[in-house]
């Protein structure tokens, strides 16, 4: 039924259908799952997101070398008092941190589009749900959306790291999310899509350079940037900001960056900050255990 952004949003013109509605009915087809089905498997994924966005606000998570144990609690505090950005941003960046925290100590995430990218997604819908009061059934909903958006891009593009850079991990995963916060905002599908435009291109040309090759620094502090990214972006979109380049294009230039981005800026943490001297003192440290 669609494979680019563009081609969703002609159906939803064409029948008036929600993105949402849209995007099941393509689930279902490919899947041959039920309604009742597909939203109880994305019940149990929003479950996980819960969770992880959660567990580590007041308990710092162990793992090895715990370059980010602590993140999320420190920057829940923080989110208490006074603060530049105000209590909602911080608090967006405290569940990203949150589900990277339990993501590098092993723990039950849901990998949206990666488990390198797995805070953005959670954060940007456990936030903005709350801001509109949405209900569960909502949650679910926008959801999908993202799960659509995040669908073309994999079909067109890359969430690779290794193949595309950050760019395709946690560009993709703040793409997918300002799409679903624009749905939860009340916004249009052509918004939506703009969001998705947005957010890729703020971050066109990321690097992927993990310190120690762990997926903890800089990963941790690019969910947290991925987050407001995509809330920003949806933001952007809901003031009606046109981003001139269709989502579309935006996906395929972000996959064309990434192939011409050197092997040592795809997470083989041989450039960038992980080749720094700390990032290498870190390396060594590892290796040592």
């Amino acid at each position: 039924m669609y494979n680019t952004i563009e081609d969703l949003l002609r159906v939803q013109q064409e029948t008036g259908k929600p993105l949402h509605q849209i995007i099941l009915e393509e689930e279902m087809a490919l899947t041959d799952c039920g309604q009742q089905q597909i939203y109880d498997r994305l019940r149990e994924r929003y479950q996980v997101m819960q969770t992880s966005a959660q567990r580590a606000l007041a308990q710092p998570q162990q793992m090895v070398l715990g370059l980010i144990s602590g993140q999320s609690a420190c920057q829940q505090k923080h989110a208490q008092g006074e603060s530049i950005c105000g209590g909602f941003l911080n608090e967006l960046m405290a569940m990203a941190l949150s589900c990277s925290e339990v993501n590098a100590s092993m723990g039950r995430i849901c990998a949206a589009p990666t488990a390198g990218s797995c805070g953005i997604l959670p954060a940007v819908l456990l936030s903005v749900g709350k801001k509109y009061n949405a209900s569960e059934q909502q949650m679910l909903d926008a959801l999908l959306v993202a799960a659509g958006f995040g669908a073309v891009i994999t079909r067109n593009a890359t969430v690779s790291g290794a193949e595309g850079g950050c760019q395709a991990e946690c560009g993709a995963a703040a793409a997918m999310a300002a799409a679903a916060a624009v749905m939860l905002a009340g916004g249009s599908a052509r918004m939506a899509a703009n969001a998705c435009a947005i957010a890729l291109m703020n971050v066109m040309g990321l690097v992927c350079d993990p310190v120690a090759g762990l997926v903890q620094l800089p990963c941790s502090f690019r969910n947290a940037s991925g987050a407001v990214n995509a809330v920003i972006s949806a933001d952007l979109a809901l003031a009606g900001q046109d981003p001139k380049i269709p989502a579309d294009e935006c996906i395929d230039a972000m996959y064309k960056v990434g192939k011409k981005l050197p092997m040592e800026l795809r997470e083989t943490a041989l450039g960038g900050i992980a080749v720094q001297p700390a990032g290498k003192a870190f390396a060594e440290q590892l290796q040592r255990l």
